[in-house]
């Protein structure tokens, strides 16, 4: 009996089927209709504010650009208004304008636009009539005018970081010696050659670029300072000296009947690397 009493109980124990809860179709409706309220609400906020834009304002340091050419640059193409309008468009369509670095853009309340431009700095010429930026980065390739006074700087497409990384290092280098350098290329075959403020130009070559242009300042710049004026060039491409080409028109070394120029090697040079 207690068995058969144990079992009944617990038949009556067993849990019934699990039915699912009833929807609220009442606080779903509400709340839909709550969103789409909001949502034409503030759609209709946008369209109210989204006034045309009427005033632009442009603020920044000029002398290649002016503030006319950044305002047509921004309205030229400008049909959102002041709420939709693309900043990151109107952005990109004034730093396409030659000599601008980087500009921003943001909304000026209630209806005008702030434009700050930063112009590029030129620091250097690149071949004919190209400038790079102090990035080493070619922002101009055929200007109308390249002031006189930037280094020279020329190699062959693409090569415009590296030329300018190498003209940066030495430059500092030559001027904690007491010179300076105008002129720097790389031509075709990776060769190096530099031409200092005095007119004398230093053939570097390929190889062992640094080293050579060690030895060029603890070595040939005192031997080249007493005559300067009569050096054409100075040749690095030697393993453990260097030679001095001297100008034709010095009267006192004679040129020989097959040149324009004569050498006299330093350091008994003993022989010169092609590279």
């Amino acid at each position: 009996m207690r068995f058969a009493l144990r079992k009944r109980n617990r038949l009556r124990a067993e849990p019934r089927a699990r039915q699912l809860p009833a929807i609220n179709w009442r606080r779903i409706g509400t709340a839909l209709a709550v969103f789409l309220l909001a949502t034409v609400g503030g759609y209709g906020v946008v369209l109210a504010l989204d006034q045309p834009i009427r005033i632009v304002s442009v603020e920044g340091r000029f002398q290649r650009v002016s503030p006319v050419q950044v305002e047509q640059a921004v309205t030229g193409g400008l049909q959102a208004g002041f709420m939709t309008v693309d900043l990151d468009a109107v952005r990109a369509q004034v730093e396409a304008l030659p000599w601008v670095d980087h500009a921003r853009v943001n909304r000026r309340w209630p209806n005008g636009l702030r434009v700050e431009v930063t112009e590029q700095v030129a620091a250097a010429r690149w071949n004919e009539n190209g400038l790079l930026n102090t990035r080493g980065e070619l922002f101009i390739r055929d200007a109308r005018h390249v002031p006189p006074e930037l280094p020279r700087l020329s190699g062959p497409e693409g090569s415009e970081w590296q030329v300018a990384q190498r003209y940066l290092s030495a430059q500092g280098r030559l001027i904690e010696a007491g010179m300076r350098m105008t002129a720097l290329r790389l031509d075709a075959r990776g060769a190096w050659e530099l031409e200092l403020a005095n007119g004398v130009a230093v053939r570097l070559g390929r190889r062992e670029v640094e080293q050579r242009l060690d030895r060029l300042i603890d070595t040939a710049l005192p031997v080249m300072t007493a005559r300067a004026r009569d050096i054409a060039y100075i040749d690095m491409r030697y393993s453990n000296g260097f030679a001095i080409g001297w100008k034709a028109a010095d009267a006192r070394r004679p040129a020989p009947a097959h040149a324009n120029e004569t050498r006299e090697a330093r350091e008994a040079p003993a022989h010169r690397s092609t590279a």
